[in-house]
Parts: structure tokens; C-alpha cells; sequence
């Protein structure tokens, strides 16, 4: 009896060491769960102030991995668009050039960009879309819808009537894509084999007198929140600025 007594005894502090390393492991472990849960809160509140003081927020937090893109744009939220000259011909089919500055001054200007004329997503969804919404958009005040691309004017010309935008949309070219830089916004597609080059990230944007007040800038290609239902969210008639920038 004396003999089991100690042995029990001898075995104790083994067994209490081995509860005791369980449980310092699932504390730490729930502790990195934890940290990790905090990250991800930070930076999501990160982000809202961010939003709100109308600073460009470089990330966006994915709803489930929170995954952290570093798509963004040289253009900030409550800064004037840079001077530009885009092209684009008339109906007899004569170059004509129009300034940023033009494009925008005294009225709501919603310029679209899209990485190719004639490209899938661009001509099924993205121009399309703004096109049957046009009449919406202007009544809710937009006075310019513009759509820009590196492409040449003839290029452009030729996908509006493919199109059949009318005078729905303005189809402008950035041939060399001197506004695409300025706004930081250039995507290098050398790398494809269909031989696009250097074009523009697609995004939309609401600039007020040529102030940018939202900005919907995709990721690469990407089309999922530069719609025109993400413009018709806003209010319009505010004179408050800014109204925020989204990342894709």
C-alpha cells in the first residue's frame, strides 16, 4: 500500500507538468486567435476613418480573409482632376480635342475608364451599363458621362457605334495615356499576349467642378464596383465633400 501511495505520488507532478503545458498551449493559442481578430479590427477601423477624413485608403479588407490589396491611385478624394487633353471625332469623322478642365468645369462629370475598346467585360458589361443608366444619372444631377481609354479616337469612334452609346456616353481617348499617369492609374499589360500595352485600371469616378469627390478603382480588370449603381448610391444635391473612394 505504501509502495502505490508513493508511486502515485511520484506521478503527480508529471501529470500536473502535462495539464499545465496543455493549458499555457491553448491559451496561446487563443491568444493568436485573438491578436488576429484584433489586426483585422484595426485595420478595419483604420479604413473608416480613413473614409471619412476623405483620404485615399490604399487596402481594402476582403469580407472573409481579410486580405489586403494594394491597389491604388495617385488621385485623391477632394483633389482637382489634372490637366489632360483627350481626343475623339466628330460626325465628320475630324479629330477633335477637349480638355479635363473643359470636360469638367461648372457641372457633375462621371468619368469611366476602362483597360480596352472592344475587350469583353468593357463592351458587355461596364459601357453598357452606364448607357442604360444614363437617364438616371442626369436625373439625379450628372451632367457629363464620359468614358476614357488608351485607345486611339478612331479605335473609339468605331466601339460607340458598335455600341450604339448615342449621345449617352462621350467615348474619349487618352491615346497616350498622359491623364491615365497623371491620375496613377496605368496598368502595364505587356506581359498578355494579346499585345494591349500599357492601359488604364478600370474605375469610375464623380468629380464636382472637376473636384474628385468618389472614386471606384478596380483591381487590375476586375469589374465589381465601378457600376453605375455604386455613383447612384450617392447623393448628388449635397454640396459636402468628400463622398469616399473604394478599392477593388
Amino acid at each position: 500500500m505504501a509502495t502505490a501511495t508513493r508511486s502515485l505520488f511520484v506521478g503527480a507532478p508529471s501529470a500536473v507538468n502535462f495539464c499545465k503545458a496543455a493549458l499555457e498551449c491553448t491559451a496561446r493559442q487563443q491568444a493568436m486567435r485573438g491578436a488576429g481578430r484584433l489586426g483585422v479590427r484595426s485595420m478595419e477601423l483604420s479604413a473608416a476613418r480613413s473614409f471619412r477624413s476623405g483620404i485615399s485608403m490604399p487596402l481594402r479588407i476582403s469580407n472573409k480573409n481579410a486580405r489586403a490589396f494594394s491597389v491604388k491611385a495617385t488621385i485623391q478624394i477632394g483633389e482637382k482632376l489634372p490637366e489632360a487633353e483627350l481626343s475623339y471625332l466628330d460626325k465628320d469623322n475630324n479629330v477633335q480635342t477637349v480638355k479635363v478642365s473643359e470636360l469638367t468645369k461648372g457641372k457633375k462629370t462621371v468619368i469611366i475608364a476602362v483597360p480596352g475598346a472592344f475587350t469583353p467585360t468593357c463592351s458587355q458589361k461596364h459601357v453598357p451599363g452606364f448607357v442604360e443608366k444614363a437617364d438616371e444619372l442626369k436625373a439625379k444631377g450628372v451632367d457629363t458621362i464620359a468614358c476614357v481609354s488608351v485607345n486611339d479616337a478612331f479605335v473609339m469612334k468605331a466601339w460607340g457605334e458598335d455600341l450604339g452609346v448615342g449621345d449617352k456616353v462621350l467615348l474619349l481617348s487618352d491615346g497616350n495615356a498622359h491623364f491615365t499617369k497623371a491620375l496613377g492609374v496605368e496598368l502595364d499589360l505587356s506581359d498578355k499576349p494579346v499585345g494591349l500595352g500599357l492601359r488604364s485600371r478600370r474605375y469610375s469616378l464623380l468629380a464636382e467642378d472637376g473636384v474628385v469627390k468618389q472614386l471606384n478603382l478596380e483591381e487590375g480588370g476586375a469589374f465589381s464596383i465601378s457600376g453605375p449603381e455604386e455613383i447612384l448610391k450617392l447623393n448628388y444635391m449635397s454640396s459636402e465633400a468628400p463622398y469616399g473612394i473604394q478599392c477593388g
